[in-house]
Formats: C-alpha cells, sequence, structure tokens
C-alpha cells in the first residue's frame, strides 16, 4: 500500500491552480476527481501522489522557506530523469517542469506513477532469504549499468563539473554541515579534515552519480526481483562512481545492534562489490573504497543535520525530522572507525588459486544463482522441470562447465563452480552438469569413437537428450563390482545384453535416450577379476529395455531428475560397434569416470552443507526456547562452531583432491579422492543433522528442504562405492606410501 498521509500544514497549496494548470497541459481532465496526498518519506523535496480517477503522478517540489545555497534543484532532476528515460534506464517518465511559482508557490515538476515495491526496511521482512539476496544483486546490478551510461549520448556533458569529485564533495558537504550546524560536534570536524587530506591519488574518472542510491530509492517489479525505477534525483551529478557504490554498501558498517547484515540472504560486501565490478568490467580489488565509505557516512551526517535544520525552520519535509539531529555525532564517530580500518574488497585466496577464467566464470555462477535459481528452488523443487531460458546458457559460455576440455577450465576451477551449485538440487541440471549424464559425458569424451561420440556425446553436450548408468544390480553385493552378474555376448555383428539393474538414476526421465551399461563379458578371462568387465550403449528404445519401477528414497520419491529405476535386459541386441573402448576394458573405464565426479559430487555436498548451515543459522536466530534465542544455548553454538569446523576441513581436503587431479591425474589421486568421499559425505550427513534438529519436526517435513538434502547426503556414503571400500583403499595407499617412505630412510 503507499505510504501516503494528507498534505502536512507547512507543505499545504491550492491544489485547485494545480488542477486548473495540469487541465491545461492535456494530463487530466477540468471534470477529473483530483486528489493530492503527501508521501510519508522523503526527506529533502516534498513528494506528493496526484489521482484522478483514470491517472496517477508524482510531483516533486522544492520545500518553502529558507533554503541552503545549491541545495533542492528540481529542475536537475528532472533534467537528468528525462535523459535517462530517453536512454531506457529505468526512471519514471518526467512529464513536465514549472518554474512558475504563481501555481504551487514554488517549482516543481511531475512524472508518472509507476507501480511496484518499495522497501523502506532493508532488512526486506517478509520477503524470503533467496529473494532477499536477489533484489539486491538486482540494486547493485542497475547502479553498475547507470555507472556504464555514455554522458556524451545522454547529452550531459555539462551537468556536472568533472574531475575532481571527491575534493569537491569533501568541500561542499563541510560547508554544508557548516551552515545547518545547531551545534559544534569535535567528530565531524574531524572526519572532514581526515578526509581532505586523504583524498583518492587519482580522481579523474567521470560518470553520471544518482547521489543517494539506497534500496529505499528503489521500485522494484511487483513480483520479479527487478528494479523498474529509481528515485530521487536530487543530488545527482557527474564524477566519481565509487562514491555511489560505497553509499549503497554503507548499512553494511552500520551498528551490529540494527542487524542489517545478519539478516540472512543480504549479501556480503565483498559479495556485491565482486558483481558490481563484473557488470562494469573492471578489477574486484578496490582499495580505496574506504575513503568512499568514510564519504558517505559524513554526507548522511550532513543530510541528517540539514534535515534538523530545517526542522528548526519550521519547513522540514518528514514529521519525524527531529530526530534527525541526534544521528550525526554517532555516524561521525562510525566513519571515523571506517577510515583506521583495512582496506574493503573480496578476499584474495592464496592456496588453490582459480584462473582468470574460473574465478570470472564463478561469479557469472553465482549471480544467476542468486537471481534466479535459488529464488525458484523455494516454489518449483518438486516440479522442477528443464525452462528454455536455460537455453541461453550455451551461448554464454555457462553450459558443459564440468568437462575440461570443452569448458576451459581446470578441475580446481570447476570445483568452487560445484560448489555453488550444490546449494540447489536442480542447478547442476541448469548448467548441463548434472549426474549421471556428467560421468556419460565425460567417459564418451575420454574412451569413445568417433561414431559414438557423434551420436550420443554431441546432443548429451547440447542438452538435446539425457542418459542413465547402469551398474549396481539387486541380488549381488554391488560395493564388489566383480559380483556383476549382467551378462555381455558377442553374436557376430551384435552384443547381446541380459540381466537386471537398479538405481539407475534418471532412467525414467522423457529425455533419456541412452544407457551405458556395465556388464561381465562371456569371452574374456576368468582369471583376471578386473578384465571381465565392459561397458556398452544401449538406447532405451531397444526391444527387452524394460523399466520396472521407480526406487523411492527413504520412502520418498526423488525423481527431480528422472528418478531411479530398476531396469531389466532381456537379451537386449545391439550393434557391436556400441562397445566402449573395447571388450574387457570396464574398470579401466570406470576409474578414468569415477575420479572426477567424485570430486563432483564432493564439492556439491559442501555446497550443500554450507545451505544447510545457513538454514540451521537462521532458525537459532529467530527462534526462542526457555527464555532466550536457540543460537544462545550453548549446545547449539557448538553445533554451530562444530559445522563449521567440518565444512571447512572438508572443502580443504577437496579442494586439494580437485588440485592432485589438475597436476598428476586421476590414478595418482586415488588416494585423496577417496579421502574426500569419506569425508565430504561423512560432513554433509553430520551438518544436516544438526539443521534437522535445530528445526524440530519442520525438519523432515516438505516445508523446508533439509530432508531431501539429507537423503543425498546420506545415499553419497556408498554412491560411488560405500565408505568402507574407499577406507580400505585409502589405508592400502597409506601403508605403500608408508612403507616407499621406510625404504627410502633405509
Amino acid at each position: 500500500m503507499e505510504e501516503t498521509t494528507p498534505v502536512r500544514q507547512q507543505h499545504r497549496f491550492n491544489t485547485d491552480r494545480l488542477h486548473r494548470y495540469l487541465s491545461a497541459k492535456s494530463l487530466v481532465s477540468n471534470n477529473d476527481t483530483f486528489t493530492v496526498r503527501q508521501y510519508s518519506a522523503g526527506q529533502s523535496n516534498p513528494s506528493f501522489l496526484i489521482q484522478t480517477p483514470s491517472k496517477s503522478y508524482v510531483l516533486r517540489k522544492k520545500p518553502p522557506g529558507e533554503l541552503l545555497p545549491g541545495a533542492h534543484q528540481v529542475g536537475r532532476e528532472y533534467q537528468v530523469q528525462k535523459a535517462l528515460f530517453s536512454a531506457g534506464f529505468p526512471v519514471p517518465q518526467p512529464l513536465l517542469h514549472s518554474t512558475d511559482v504563481e501555481v504551487i508557490g514554488t517549482e516543481f515538476y511531475l512524472m508518472e506513477h509507476v507501480k511496484g515495491r518499495i522497501f523502506r526496511d532493508l532488512r526486506l521482512p517478509g520477503v524470503s532469504p533467496a529473494e532477499r539476496t536477489a533484489l539486491y544483486v538486482a540494486a547493485v546490478e542497475v547502479l553498475a549499468k547507470l555507472h556504464s551510461l555514455d554522458l556524451a549520448s545522454l547529452k550531459l556533458e555539462g551537468y556536472g563539473r568533472g574531475a575532481g569529485y571527491c575534493k569537491r564533495q569533501v568541500s561542499t558537504w563541510t560547508k554544508q554541515y557548516h551552515a545547518a550546524a545547531h551545534k559544534d560536534i569535535p567528530a565531524m570536524n574531524e572526519l572532514s579534515n581526515w578526509l581532505m587530506k586523504n583524498l583518492p591519488a587519482s580522481d579523474n574518472e567521470v560518470t553520471l552519480v544518482h547521489g543517494d542510491f539506497r534500496l529505499d530509492n528503489l521500485i522494484f517489479h511487483p513480483t520479479e526481483a527487478r528494479v523498474v525505477a529509481v528515485l530521487d534525483w536530487e543530488l545527482s551529478t557527474t564524477g566519481q562512481p565509487l562514491a555511489d557504490l560505497a553509499y549503497f554498501l554503507m548499512p553494511h558498517y552500520w551498528p551490529r545492534s540494527l542487524h542489517i547484515i545478519s539478516t540472512m540472504g543480504i549479501p556480503s560486501v565483498a559479495d556485491l562489490t565482486s558483481i558490481y565490478c563484473r557488470c562494469r568490467g573492471i578489477p574486484s580489488s578496490l582499495p580505496e573504497l574506504n575513503f568512499y565509505l568514510a564519504l558517505s557516512v559524513f554526507k548522511m551526517a550532513g543530510i541528517a543535520q540539514g534535515i534538523y535544520a530545517r526542522h528548526l525552520l519550521g519547513n522540514a519535509s518528514a514529521p519525524k525530522a527531529d530526530l534527525f539531529g541526534q544521528c550525526v555525532e554517532p555516524l561521525a564517530k562510525v566513519a571515523l572507525q571506517l577510515v583506521q580500518s583495512l582496506p574493503v574488497g573480496p578476499t584474495e585466496h592464496t592456496l588453490f588459486l582459480q584462473t582468470a577464467k574460473g574465478q570470472a566464470v564463478l561469479q557469472e555462477v553465482k549471480d544467476f544463482m542468486r537471481q534466479y535459481i535459488l529464488p525458484a528452488q523455494e516454489i518449483c523443487l518438486s516440479t522442477w522441470t528443464f525452462n528454455s531460458v536455460m537455453k541461453g546458457f550455451e551461448r554464454a559460455g555457462l553450459w558443459n562447465l564440468f568437462l575440461p576440455a570443452v569448458s576451459g577450465l581446470s578441475q580446481l576451477d570447476y570445483a568452487y563452480i560445484a560448489e555453488e551449485t550444490g546449494r540447489c538440487i536442480f542447478a547442476p541440471e541448469v548448467f548441463n552438469c548434472q549426474a549421471p549424464d556428467t560421468g556419460n559425458m565425460e567417459v564418451l569424451h575420454m574412451f569413445g569413437s568417433e561414431e559414438q561420440k557423434k551420436k550420443w556425446l554431441e546432443p548429451l553436450l547440447k542438452g538435446e537428450i539425457r542418459s542413465c548408468f547402469c551398474m549396481t544390480e539387486p541380488n549381488v553385493a554391488s560395493s564388489d563390482a566383480t559380483n556383476m552378474e549382467c551378462t555381455l555376448r558377442r553374436d557376430e555383428n551384435s552384443y547381446i545384453v541380459n540381466g537386471k539393474k537398479w538405481w539407475s538414476s534418471g532412467a525414467g526421465s522423457s529425455q533419456c535416450k541412452v544407457a551405458i551399461v556395465m556388464c561381465k563379458s562371456s569371452s574374456q578371462d576368468v582369471s583376471n577379476r578386473h578384465g571381465q568387465h565392459s561397458m556398452i550403449l544401449v538406447p532405451m528404445d531397444t526391444p527387452g529395455v524394460k523399466l520396472i519401477r521407480p526406487l523411492t528414497v527413504f520412502g520418498q520419491d526423488d525423481a527431480v531428475h528422472g528418478g531411479h529405476f530398476e531396469v531389466h535386459f532381456e537379451n537386449v541386441r545391439v550393434p557391436a560397434s556400441n562397445i566402449i573402448l573395447g571388450e574387457g576394458r570396464g574398470f579401466e573405464i570406470a576409474q578414468g569416470r569415477l575420479g572426477p565426479g567424485r570430486l563432483h559430487h564432493c564439492m556439491r555436498a559442501v555446497g550443500l552443507a554450507e545451505f544447510a548451515l545457513e538454514l540451521l543459522c537462521q532458525r537459532a536466530a529467530s527462534r526462542r526456547t526457555f527464555g532466550k534465542k536457540l543460537y544462545q544455548h550453548e549446545v547449539v553454538a557448538h553445533w554451530i562452531a562444530e559445522c563449521r569446523l567440518m565444512i571447512e576441513q572438508a572443502r580443504l581436503l577437496t579442494l586439494h583432491a580437485a588440485h592432485a587431479l589438475d597436476t598428476v591425474g586421476s590414478r595418482a589421486a586415488r588416494k585423496q579422492i577417496s579421502m574426500i568421499k569419506v569425508a565430504a559425505a561423512r560432513m554433509a550427513c553430520k551438518v544436516v543433522d544438526c539443521a534437522m534438529q535445530v528445526y524440530g519436526g519442520a525438519g523432515v517435513s516438505a516445508d523446508f528442504p533439509l530432508a531431501q538434502m539429507y537423503s543425498y547426503a546420506r545415499t553419497l556414503r556408498f554412491a560411488d562405492g560405500p565408505d568402507e571400500v574407499h577406507l580400505s583403499s585409502i589405508a592400502y595407499q597409506e601403508l605403500k606410501d608408508q612403507l616407499k617412505k621406510a625404504q627410502a630412510k633405509l
């Protein structure tokens, strides 16, 4: 609902005269019912909602009475909005500007009324954490768009005074503050002096700057995380764009008692800065950001002093203007603390460094996750279908990121991306990086013939079809793959497959067109336990391929990717050319396939655990038992700490394995891969279990994703090999390594 009140006493004007004036301009009819209400917000230029039965407008005017020199220039607002609207930037359409004080007593301008959401509370109450993130991302993206506009194209070259913006700003706000000050505040004097003595060495960049870019000066689409209008251009000029960014980030540095940055879903300064820099195509390291933050707080303190001065003069625009005098000194002290702190910017990781391309792609993935996927997770998890919007990812370079030969990324690069996609069950599919297709595509890429690649790999890489992998069997202990009973028999130019498989993930998808089936070759030497098995391509529409039933996980359907199916192969005949690499090469292929695949699973588990910990902290901070918040109970606090420890340990171990894959290859990295397979699955189970315990009954319900997250984490302890097999492998490799060291000492 619009936050309006009857026009306040000090701002009343002749509405009949305004009605006649607008009628003469053909904006309203003389016969229309004409109402005027004042917006509650707006501490500078008073704003009014003008309504007739068919139209709505917004009027902004100068306040009456004595004003500070150079302030309240509504004509400049009109000029810049007109230029921006013509360029397609989201602002309300400006309709007219009047300097005739006979109409309503002061200069004013009129613009269209834009419908949407305005958030006065920066914590965005009533909005989900995922949408909260998307809204903040949309805000910083539109700021970057503003700073990327060309002044010449806008015809605003003379709108400001160009280079030297920072010095002018410090000087201007110092003068404004002293002109409005009602008492001496030493902190303001100290801050002003520091700013003037520490001006940036280079102050030559000039773009259009808003001057008051805040979340509550934005109108968001009624249902989408999209900015439809940027408001309040009174302080706009040309100058240093980082001043706008710092002003937007300023609430992150307010006293912790205000709980702004602790609200779930609000991105960190590092994330917002990184998104802004990527959108503008500039380096993400901003060593002078603290200066701009201090300047922003100084400016806000000056604005607060000016509002209080207008209160003393009796012409303030808002009813609570008397409170602003109390804010000036605390704000100045916050700024002085900022200038004594270290430069702010994205943390530079010196361990397990990504390539430049990897960093850029990761940021694009993070941005898309925040803006689209995480909000979608809350409403369509059970009914997820591949959206046509995702088809553009192939062109955008966010497609098949898991495959180094296609994406140009290292395993270490993709490990960070896999962690990010692990925060949502269906996110990997959005980027065509979902299991089991990733493993199957790796098999075909590394071991497939040219014919097999053309027929199956190419459509898989394009996302046109899906596939499944058939290895586990219902009648044997599949942790020992040599127990396999599914047979492969050569018959002239064909192979005949007979056997039963289950837990064939994705087999029920309508897009699943081919299976890679692991079989025991009847023609191979039985004395060679690991040389009897083969992998063969079986089209799903081949006669004899039967989908028997979908399997449930903990009794629940898990069909988000096409379900886990029991599949029978009854005298299934396929061409001999469908064999991959050759008979008896199945274990060789499996080892090449499972190394990267296990890495991807483990990093997704880290991402899943991060999301579970976020949910845990959110619940612990919002619920009370026995007179205090849940996190204030020591046992819950310890759970939070233990979860953080486990996540960091698993992440570092997995990144080390990714580095080993890149540098020494799958075979030499077997021990590291087995270690992460055990550690990551255990960690994810424990973290999600702690989160479920904090949520209580809600944690096992479908109202929250924790139950589904737990089923994924728990099955990871035996998918791609049970923990016990990996532990035996780790022990064997460790003993071998220790023996080598002992022999070396001798």
